[in-house]
């Protein structure tokens, strides 16, 4: 193993604790409802397809995570009921979507043309999803940058045996 990764903590990881939030399907998938302008449970649930149980998961998720809120509404005559708005963390997510979508764009389309384009309100420019250093240099790919330690602390865990990971993990 190359002696700067070993320096990292996989534990630190904010791939990994961000994968903990967004990482299922259903997430993802709720997220781009959001973003496409979808707020109501029932409307989320008609486009998704998926069980109840596992939309009403998700939007718990996702909320208690602060990607979205839950903001009450009253239709006349009809009890309370809720809608789920993007926050401003949930607005930041909007790039990772947009990069998902060029790359199933061009590696999982098999030639079709794509189903959604996004473009700028503004101009109506296609808008991508585009790797730069803080210098404006890009587009970037992974060959182009270099993993650094960052400001967090880093401890290297030790392995534990399967057994004894098992064990642990039953307690």
């Amino acid at each position: 193993m190359d002696a700067r990764r070993a320096q990292f903590d996989p534990a630190a990881c904010s791939i990994a604790a961000t994968l903990g939030v967004i990482g299922d399907k259903w997430s993802m998938l709720v997220m781009r409802e959001a973003f496409y302008g979808l707020r109501r449970h029932d409307e989320i649930l008609e486009v998704l397809g998926c069980a109840r149980n596992i939309l009403a998961d998700r939007l718990t998720k996702l909320v208690a995570h602060g990607l979205l809120q839950r903001v009450p509404y009253r239709e006349p005559g009809q009890r309370e009921r809720f809608e789920y708005r993007l926050t401003q963390q949930g607005i930041e997510l909007f790039p990772v979507l947009i990069a998902l979508m060029q790359w199933g764009d061009r590696w999982q389309r098999d030639g079709d043309a794509p189903s959604v384009r996004i473009e700028h309100r503004d101009c109506h420019a296609l808008v991508r999803a585009e790797l730069r250093c803080a210098h404006g240099h890009g587009p970037l790919t992974a060959r182009d940058t270099a993993p650094l330690l960052g400001a967090a602390p880093h401890k290297r865990r030790t392995r534990r045996s399967g057994a004894t990971a098992r064990r642990t993990a039953r307690r």
